[in-house]
């Protein structure tokens, strides 16, 4: 397959889809183009940075955006990981490969004692998703 472009989307572009993003920059040649976006912009959260930095990937750069801000017409494979997204996600031709990931979001733990162990908990599965989505693409 030639996949070059990746779009992860869910609805805030906060939490997963940041860390998909964070993983996919990290592990893919650097010739892909990879983005994240939500339905809305809603700020990528602190604690997305901060799981992210535990594990030495640095995604304090990346920025909440909206699918509008993305240049979809090249994107070539997308990535949903709520049904929120997967419902509300642009149309694209049938040659964009899809996937939907329903992941949950680690928001819900906010404010408790437990939200880094939800934010890790989140991280983990993504990056065991990214590791299998990226064997198949670059294979």
């Amino acid at each position: 397959m030639t996949t070059r472009s990746i779009l992860f989307l869910c609805t805030g572009n906060a939490c997963r889809s940041q860390m998909a993003e964070g993983f996919a920059r990290a592990i893919l040649p650097s010739d892909w183009r990879v983005y994240s976006a939500g339905t809305i912009a809603a700020g990528v959260h602190p604690l997305t940075v901060e799981a992210m930095k535990e594990i030495g990937i640095d995604i304090s750069n990346q920025y909440s955006k909206t699918v509008e801000e993305i240049p979809i017409d090249e994107i070539e494979c997308v990535i949903t990981l709520c049904g929120s997204a997967r419902d509300r996600c642009p149309v694209f031709p049938r040659t964009v490969m899809r996937e939907h990931w329903p992941i949950e979001d680690p928001i819900w733990a906010v404010g408790t004692d437990s939200a880094m162990d939800a934010f890790r908990k989140t991280r983990y599965e993504i990056k065991q998703r990214i590791n299998e989505l990226i064997k198949r693409l670059t294979s």
